[in-house]
């Protein structure tokens, strides 16, 4: 259920590292990223901040899995990696009420309302949540086609900073209300 990605703290992310990431993440799977050896990088107070913007840059697609640095030889976090897998799950596996998403919806939509595309304005009707691990969310709206990307991004990221959803993709799914 949770996909742990190993990556070697020596080596940084390699691009059968991002291949995997990217199947994990079409896919749907919580993800946890361990950051093994880490007992073999020679550290300073900014070490783990270079290390997590260099993961991050690299796997960008990705940037609501945790990261998580260990030592397989001398045991360092190696037992915080369940309580981290535990703690997705969990996340994942969170339903939002419909009434709690759609005042989020009013609110994300009166700080930034969509963009117009040729004097029509896209309005988001109503959210509902219909699925966990990974949670899925439908948003209805007056018509598909004036949902951009990046206000539906947005709306991720909102959604995001409201619940959480750690280490769990998130998919939206939007449709034209019918009549």
């Amino acid at each position: 259920d949770v996909v742990l990605l190993l990556i070697e703290a020596t080596s940084g992310v390699t691009e059968q590292d991002t291949k995997i990431a990217g199947y994990a993440h079409e896919e749907g799977k919580s993800i946890v990223i361990v950051v093994n050896k880490w007992d073999l990088v020679e550290k300073d107070g900014k070490t783990m901040s270079r290390f997590d913007k260099e993961i991050r840059n690299a796997l960008s697609f990705m940037n609501y899995a945790p990261i998580i640095y260990t030592s397989a030889l001398t045991g360092q976090r190696v037992m915080q990696i369940l309580e981290l897998v535990n703690f997705v799950v969990e996340q994942g596996s969170r339903r939002i009420a419909t009434n709690v998403l759609n005042r989020l919806i009013d609110e994300i939509t009166a700080l930034n309302p969509p963009p117009a595309d040729k004097g029509r304005q896209l309005k988001v009707l109503y959210s509902t949540q219909v699925g966990i691990n990974p949670p899925t969310f439908v948003l209805f709206v007056n018509d598909t086609e004036l949902m951009h990307f990046s206000y539906k991004r947005h709306i991720e990221n909102q959604f995001r900073k409201a619940f959480g959803f750690e280490g769990n993709p998130l998919r939206l799914i939007v449709r034209q209300r019918t009549k």
